[in-house]
């Protein structure tokens, strides 16, 4: 079965917002749970523009799905990491100045400090994935730097799609699909996302490589609308289609 991780910043985003605690990201997890969701992602950033280590000490104190942990490859998260060992831990590149995570980590040009960056979280029994493009130099750097996991970039896809961009999009299909059958070969365990919405996400839910699909954005605005249960439901319903063809 495809699983599906709920990411929950973008409720944190309309917390801090006002300043309030509210709407708290962890009643928005323990809703994703019962509408069927597999996990849950949090990004804790730099700058804690959404979650913060509060979230993530009252999400590890009372989740009972597993807990995906987007970090960027310092000390600081490194330590956090290892303080409440989460069930995974996802290595994402992240720029103060970005609005969202932009393009994917280079694991090529860092193996070394990668390497040694992940070492003693998996250790610790965290699930380590790293977060890349589909370009096969950053496949193959993960699989030697010992990441059982990797979790495809989808933003390009889903931004061409938007755009209706008919060619470019089915380029990046292709070299997704090209990815993660490569990545599959080298063992590696694969998972997408960044962007994905009921029109994209059939074609990366039928990949039959892919185990798992984070989505965050996309879920939070629909449910403005629908709510969140009914949100995570129809994503739900469209993943399962399209993996049974």
């Amino acid at each position: 079965m495809l699983r599906l991780g709920v990411n929950i910043d973008h409720v944190a985003t309309i917390r801090n917002a006002r300043g309030t605690p509210w709407p708290d990201p962890v009643r928005a997890a323990q809703l994703a749970e019962k509408a069927g969701a597999d996990g849950i992602t949090a990004h804790l950033r730099e700058d804690r523009r959404h979650i913060t280590d509060g979230d993530i000490d009252r999400l590890m104190a009372s989740l009972t799905l597993p807990l995906n942990f987007e970090m960027a490859a310092t000390a600081e998260m490194q330590a956090i990491a290892l303080r409440h060992r989460p069930h995974a831990v996802c290595i994402v590149p992240e720029k103060r100045e970005e609005r969202t995570t932009e393009g994917g980590l280079d694991v090529a040009g860092n193996e070394g400090y990668l390497a040694d960056f992940i070492a003693p979280l998996r250790e610790a029994g965290c699930r380590v994935s790293m977060f890349i493009g589909h370009d096969p130099a950053q496949i193959e750097a993960s699989a030697r730097i010992g990441a059982p996991v990797i979790e495809l970039h989808t933003g390009a896809y889903c931004d061409f799609h938007t755009e209706g961009r008919t060619t470019d999009v089915e380029a990046e299909l292709a070299g997704l699909a090209e990815g993660a059958r490569l990545a599959g070969e080298l063992g590696l365990e694969v998972h997408a996302g960044h962007g994905l919405t009921f029109e994209t996400v059939g074609p990366i839910a039928a990949l039959p490589q892919i185990k798992e699909l984070n989505i965050g954005h996309f879920l939070i605005a629909e449910s403005v609308f629908v709510g969140l249960d009914e949100a995570i439901r129809e994503m739900r319903r469209n993943m399962d289609a399209a993996r049974r063809g």
